[in-house]
């Protein structure tokens, strides 16, 4: 494959379409030990920690890699965090699990199947909600992981109900919905992300071996992927690999740490980062909790973070925000009421005497330093980068032009939010995250869906240097309604918002990977990861086929268009411009189970092109013969 201007091409000179899924969900977390997603098995975090087996047993390969080869599912984002890697001890490689990887891949191989690999990390790490980055990152830094829930550092659903009880549920309360990426406004993912990304400019006293923790941090990073990258080299199924998953700002650019800014979500407990900085040194804080109710709008009561008063970090070590001069307190004593004091409220909104960019001054740096390093061992290789996951705005994205590395391709996400945070589905309404204003009428709902994308593929046109876009994570989750469609076996609902959001794609002519395939799905456990539950896999069989296993080009012989695929009337319709040069013919992927073994077709050109229809390939193959110019194909069910 190789890029031209913001298409992908490939051998034979067809712009290709890329598409395919997520692999999988459950690679955030390990496969050993038993259990370890449950809070006795949660803080063994290195010498019985395994990810053989993540995103399934070899021996089940073949099978999954039919499966989604059969499902046009050609093109994965493959799923290895940082902790699979290097979750030992820093510079100890998991070689038996980066073998593995070379024969699940060799399997996908087999298939057709193509991947670029997704070094992925949500709000840090596994002990602070999410998944990523070994435990080692925070201990170097003197924390004990063990008190990360009781200082309110983070909320983890391995250990949420050993902190919150009530009348109803004296033994702990659930584990709210979709509560984890309040991780983001916590004190450890969002100390870990500001070191990550700009220790020397707000941390210079915080070193590791005699090195800031930023050039440590992000040396280790690239080691471990550059280290894999190496043992996987000769893996041909390997196209490209990601830099980071969803990166995230941490404190920087926030002007005044005494107040709540950039809230990831409205709802629930909402502290400041002093107050954070606070409670991690051993200082209660009572913080306010927005309601449910109110969508975050009106204050329903406050919660108290560390009531006991116990420190994060170990003895001899400290708050690097501390160090850095952003605040004081009086040593020697117990931590009494009011002994803490802001030096520094605005610590993180100068950079260099102006507000920080954190895409440009921080995010590109680092991604640049991650390419220049990973292309040592091939200089051909293809990159997927992100910036922040607000994907319409123009501050979430790095700049990028010519003197910056070629080959890279905008990897954006993108979730119809409503859906995702709510659990309900409406395809005749929505609302619009930037303006809060509804959108009623399921066509509108569509074009605001379309819209949402169309703005991301803009921003890549005007400040990315017009790379080439893949929409690198969509999806929908599973349990709508009570989990309503699992006692029924009725997944229409499931069907109609997944052909929604894919017809949001179509009409962009986007690359995308749908969020996700798990191969260890179940009705009950989900994903195995924060209670999610987005696979359109479960229990041995595939969920809402109908919605993503659909018609779409996967090679056109000249330039794509327009392409729609009317899922009621069982219709599709491609227009692209046909180039005579071009030999190999344009193939439009057909699923057997919707099309059968005969089509209608129709083509604008009809005494030019030349069409096959080949069944048991899934497959109508277009060839353009002496032909250049315009060319319209239609196809319908029979």
């Amino acid at each position: 494959m190789r890029i031209k201007d913001n298409l992908i091409l490939d051998d034979e000179g067809r712009t290709l379409m890329l598409r395919g899924v997520n692999l999988g969900g459950d690679s955030k977390c390990p496969y050993a030990p038993a259990g370890s997603e449950t809070e006795p098995a949660f803080l063994d975090t290195r010498n019985n920690v395994s990810f053989i087996g993540r995103p399934f047993p070899l021996e089940e390969a073949h099978d999954h890699f039919k499966r989604l080869k059969r499902g046009g599912m050609t093109f994965l984002r493959f799923i290895v965090t940082w902790e699979a890697i290097e979750h030992e001890g820093p510079g100890i490689y998991d070689e038996a699990y980066l073998a593995y990887l070379r024969k699940i891949f060799l399997e996908a191989e087999k298939e057709g199947i193509s991947v670029f690999i997704d070094p992925h990390q949500d709000v840090w790490s596994r002990w602070t909600g999410g998944d990523g980055a070994p435990a080692w990152t925070m201990e170097k830094l003197g924390m004990d992981l063990a008190l990360l829930d009781r200082c309110g550092a983070a909320v983890t659903r391995q250990r949420y109900g050993l902190y919150h009880k009530s009348k109803k549920h004296p033994d702990g309360d659930p584990f709210p919905e979709m509560i984890w990426p309040s991780n983001y406004n916590r004190y450890a993912a969002s100390t870990m992300f500001s070191l990550f990304f700009a220790g020397l400019a707000y941390a210079p006293q915080t070193q590791i071996d005699g090195v800031n923790i930023q050039i440590w941090l992000q040396d280790r990073y690239i080691a471990a992927f550059k280290h894999a990258k190496r043992r996987l080299k000769n893996c041909a199924c390997i196209k490209g690999w990601g830099v980071m998953n969803e990166p995230h700002s941490g404190l920087i650019g926030l002007g005044n740490l005494e107040l709540a800014e950039d809230v990831m979500i409205p709802t629930g407990p909402r502290p400041s980062p002093w107050q954070n900085i606070r409670a991690a040194s051993g200082y209660a804080a009572e913080v306010p909790v927005y309601s449910k109710a109110s969508m975050g709008r009106r204050i329903s009561h406050y919660e108290t973070f560390n009531p006991d008063g116990v420190s994060l970090f170990r003895d001899g070590y400290s708050c690097p925000w501390k160090q850095a001069g952003v605040w004081e307190d009086d040593e020697g004593t117990a931590y009494p009421a009011g002994a803490a004091r802001m030096l520094r409220a605005d610590h993180f909104g100068l950079y260099q005497g102006r507000r920080p960019d954190f895409a440009d001054d921080f995010l590109k740096p680092f991604i640049i330093k991650y390419i220049s390093a990973m292309k040592e061992t091939d200089e051909n290789t293809f990159f997927f980068i992100e910036g922040l996951p607000h994907c319409t705005k123009a501050e979430s994205h790095p700049s990028w032009d010519k003197g910056d590395p070629a080959n890279v391709i905008n990897a954006f996400h993108w979730y119809d939010g409503l859906s995702l945070f709510t659990k309900s589905f409406r395809s005749w309404f929505n609302v619009k995250i930037d303006t809060q204003k509804p959108v009623f009428g399921k066509k509108r709902v569509i074009k605001y869906f379309s819209e949402c994308l169309a703005g991301a593929v803009s921003l890549t046109k005007q400040k990315m240097g017009n790379m080439p876009a893949l929409l690198g994570e969509f999806g929908l989750p599973f349990d709508l309604n009570n989990k309503k469609g699992f006692k029924s076996g009725d997944y229409s609902l499931h069907e109609q918002a997944l052909s929604m959001y894919y017809d949001a794609v179509d009409s962009n002519l986007l690359h995308s990977t749908i969020w996700n395939y798990t191969a260890g799905n179940t009705n009950k456990y989900g994903d195995c990861w924060n209670d999610e539950d987005l696979s359109i896999f479960s229990e041995g069989r595939e969920r809402a086929a109908g919605g993503w296993k659909r018609p779409y080009p996967m090679a056109s012989a000249g330039k794509p268009l327009f392409f729609k695929w009317d899922r009621t009337r069982g219709e599709l319709i491609f227009r692209f411009i046909a180039e005579k040069n071009i030999t190999a013919p344009s193939i439009i992927f057909i699923p057997a189970e919707t099309f059968g073994p005969s089509v209608k077709i129709e083509t604008s050109a009809a005494e030019n092109l030349r069409t096959e229809y080949k069944y048991e390939e899934q497959a109508l193959f277009i060839y353009n013969g002496n032909y250049s110019g315009e060319a319209v194909i239609k196809i319908r069910v029979n």
